[in-house]
């Protein structure tokens, strides 16, 4: 199941003196490697026919990448919440691009092992629809719901209600669309082979699992016929 998509909460962040994907060339960027905010600076970069070989990565955990761009040694950072309110404490940054310029590409999922999907089915369409009662009671409670969110976080509900902007809760809809083939990334078996072939490429994982058996649509399937 999907969760939600990134839409805003993972950002590029840099100097004030860079405007473009282009000015990024032959600059310093943080990045934790291999990881999500790797792979947006990647598709940025891609679509502007660059590659990461044109930039200089340092690579950090995304905390203390943050932390680097705040203090002025790299010239830029990826980063997620709440790294990036960190980052852009430094004069005069901005945020060059960010996930909601790319949907689809950083999704939360929710992911169970195969002996569970075998062993106890039934649980699984439970913690499915459990899912979508919560999404419910988020809805209809928009005040309780965020301050229960803010505390399991550690953030104030200010902080929240910044990156709530950057996050798109999938409907059951939606999560059908993106179980379904397709040839962009909001479509996950397309996403899934995007997101392998660039953690080969960086070293994240030595191969290609097979992803026909990654994706499993059964249970939103099976949700949406009983709705």
């Amino acid at each position: 199941m999907v969760n939600d998509n990134s839409a805003g909460n993972d950002k590029i962040i840099v100097t004030e003196e860079i405007n473009t994907i282009q000015d990024l060339k032959g600059k310093k960027v943080a990045v934790e490697e291999g990881v999500m905010d790797d792979f947006l600076l990647s598709l940025a970069l891609e679509k502007e026919g660059m590659s990461r070989e044109d930039v200089v990565i340092e690579p950090l955990e995304t905390g203390a990448a943050a932390a680097a761009f705040a203090a002025g040694k790299v010239d830029a950072v990826g980063a997620f919440p709440p790294f990036w309110l960190t980052a852009l404490k430094q004069k005069g940054s901005k945020e060059l691009i960010s996930s909601k310029d790319f949907p689809g590409a950083i999704p939360d999922l929710l992911v169970v092992t195969e002996k569970l999907i075998k062993e106890k089915p039934e649980q699984v369409q439970a913690l499915v629809k459990t899912w979508f009662d919560i999404r419910d009671f988020m809805a209809k409670n928009p005040e309780k719901s965020d301050e229960i969110m803010a505390k399991r976080a550690g953030v104030s509900q200010e902080d929240l209600k910044l990156f709530k902007e950057g996050t798109e809760f999938f409907t059951l809809e939606q999560n059908l669309e993106a179980f379904s083939p397709g040839d962009t990334m909001k479509h996950m078996p397309f996403a899934a082979q995007k997101m392998a072939d660039f953690m080969i490429k960086v070293g994240f994982i030595k191969k290609v699992p097979d992803l026909t058996k990654i994706l499993d649509a059964q249970f939103v399937k099976t949700l949406a016929s009983q709705t």
